[in-house]
C-alpha cells in the first residue's frame, strides 16, 4: 500500500461511495497508421458492457488500495493509485481515501478493466473530496493515465479517434447481447501494437460500416460489421483466438471478433437468453465466459 497524510477534508463531500465500473468491447478497431509521436492513429467504436468491477472509496487519512486479486500491485504500479495521486496533485487538495477494488474484469484482456477502474477513481474521489470538477476537466486529466480512461467517464458508447482519446459520444442505437470469452492468458497492449508492420496505412472504412449497422438496430448487421485490425497480427502468435471465435460461431453467435488488443473475443447473440446458451457451450472448453448486455447509460455508476 502507499499512504499520504490527509490534512484537509472539504465540507459537503461524500464520505463513502460504491461504484460499478464497466468493461468495454471494441465493435470496430482500426489502425490507420503510425503518428509522428510514436503512437498509432486509431479509429474505434467502443461500447461499455455489464461486466463490472466494484470500486469502493471512503474517507481516510491516507491513500491506500486493497484488491480482491492478490496478484495486482497496490502501489503506484496500479492505475487506481496513480489516478488518485494524479487527482490529488492536480487539484492541490491534501486528502486521503481508502480504496477497495473487487476485481471481476480479467486483467490485460482487451476489456479496459484497468482504465475503467482508474476512471472510476477519478469520478469517485472528485465527489469524495468535494472538488466538483466538471467531466471535461476530469477527462483532460484521464488521458494522462491512458488512452482508454477518458471513455469510461462518458456515456458508454463513443467513436474514438486520434490515439483513441478524442471521443464523440453516440446516442443509444439499440441494445445487444454478447458473450465474452477469455482464455486466461494476459496480453500486453504495448506488445500487440509492436506487431503492426512499419508503413501500415488504412482508411476507417470499418468504423463507417459499424456506424451504419448500429443505425439499423439489427444485431445480425452489427455482427457482420465487427472489425479489429489488431486481430490479424495477434492470432498467428495466439491461435487460441481463432479457436474461441470458431467456438462462438459454432455455438450460434452471429459474428465474433477480438476486443481491443485481446486476447478476449466476443460474439454477438440474438438475445440474452441465446447469449447464456452460447456461454454454457463455450465454457466447456475451459475458458472463462460471460453473457452480457451493452450498457444503455454511463460506464460508471454509483451503487
Amino acid at each position: 500500500m502507499v499512504g499520504f497524510i490527509a490534512l484537509l477534508k472539504r465540507p459537503g463531500s461524500a464520505r463513502h461511495l460504491v461504484l460499478r465500473t464497466s468493461a468495454k468491447v471494441n465493435l470496430a478497431l482500426e489502425v490507420l497508421g503510425r503518428r509522428s509521436d510514436g503512437y498509432h492513429e486509431l479509429s474505434t467504436v467502443m461500447q461499455a458492457v455489464d461486466l463490472f468491477d466494484r470500486l469502493t472509496v471512503e474517507r481516510a487519512e491516507t491513500i491506500t488500495l486493497e484488491t480482491s486479486d492478490a496478484a495486482l500491485p497496490t502501489d503506484e504500479r496500479n492505475l487506481v493509485v496513480r489516478a488518485a495521486l494524479l487527482l490529488r496533485e492536480a487539484s492541490g487538495v491534501q486528502a486521503g481515501a481508502r480504496i477497495v477494488l473487487d476485481k471481476r474484469i480479467p486483467v490485460a484482456a482487451g476489456l479496459g478493466g484497468g482504465s475503467s477502474d482508474a476512471a472510476a477513481t477519478l469520478w469517485g474521489l472528485n465527489r469524495l473530496w468535494g472538488l466538483r470538477w466538471r467531466r471535461e476537466r476530469l477527462m483532460a486529466l484521464a488521458v494522462r493515465l491512458g488512452m482508454d480512461v477518458p471513455f469510461f467517464l462518458g456515456p458508454g458508447r463513443a467513436v474514438g479517434t486520434g490515439r483513441g482519446e478524442v471521443l464523440k459520444p453516440l446516442r443509444t442505437l439499440g441494445a445487444y447481447a454478447m458473450v465474452l470469452v477469455n482464455p486466461g492468458v494476459p496480453l500486453s497492449t504495448r506488445e500487440v501494437y509492436g506487431r503492426v508492420p512499419e508503413g501500415w496505412h488504412e482508411k476507417p472504412e470499418g468504423t463507417k460500416r459499424m456506424l451504419e449497422a448500429l443505425r439499423t438496430r439489427n444485431a445480425a448487421k452489427v455482427a457482420a460489421a465487427l472489425t479489429n485490425h489488431l486481430e490479424r497480427w495477434v492470432e498467428p502468435a495466439m491461435p487460441v483466438i481463432g479457436r474461441m471465435k470458431a467456438a462462438l460461431l459454432a455455438a450460434g453467435a452471429l459474428g465474433a471478433v477480438m476486443s481491443g488488443s485481446g486476447p478476449t473475443v466476443f460474439g454477438v447473440a440474438r438475445s440474452l437468453d441465446q447469449a447464456r446458451q452460447i456461454q454454457r457451450r463455450v465454457n466447456r472448453a475451459g475458458w472463462s465466459a460471460w453473457a452480457v448486455r451493452t450498457n444503455s447509460g454511463a460506464a460508471i455508476r454509483a451503487v
